[in-house]
């Protein structure tokens, strides 16, 4: 898959990028480690949305997405849930998204490029209301 993208600002982004789904096995081990040592919050929200659970929807959690800028350099992203068939990548913020907002935008920005959509729900909102939450991803899934 591949996607060219312009920008009209300065700044360093990937230009071209390539979704790869043969993996190495650090990045296999670490999405292992990640789920193992799932927050509170991701082992709330996995449990709605495991095993086709959620509308019939299929969701991995922590699924690598791996990328290639146009200067070659491979990396990754692990994302706390993914649906392939909607192209939807679940975020779940917690406390440290507050101080790398910059992170995450630029994040956000090239799996947009990759043809994925990023919703984020703050831990905190989570919490209180797995509706609301549930409303916020079907929206989602449904392009709105």
């Amino acid at each position: 898959m591949e996607r060219v993208v312009e920008r009209s600002d300065n700044r360093e982004r990937p230009v071209f990028c390539i979704l790869a789904f043969m993996f190495e096995p650090s990045i296999i081990e670490l999405c292992r480690k990640l789920r193992k040592n799932q927050t509170a919050a991701e082992t709330r929200l996995w449990k709605a949305l495991k095993a086709k659970r959620f509308s019939g929807y299929k969701f991995r959690r922590q699924h690598p997405i791996i990328y290639q800028s146009i200067q070659g350099k491979r990396s990754f992203f692990i994302p706390d849930f993914y649906c392939a068939e909607k192209n939807l990548v679940i975020e779940l913020d917690g406390k440290i998204h507050e101080f790398q907002k910059e992170y995450d935008d630029n994040r956000d920005f090239i799996l947009a490029q990759l043809g994925l959509k990023t919703i984020r729900i703050l831990n905190d909102e989570l919490q209180p209301n797995l509706d609301s939450v549930s409303t916020k991803i079907w929206m989602a899934l449904q392009g709105q």
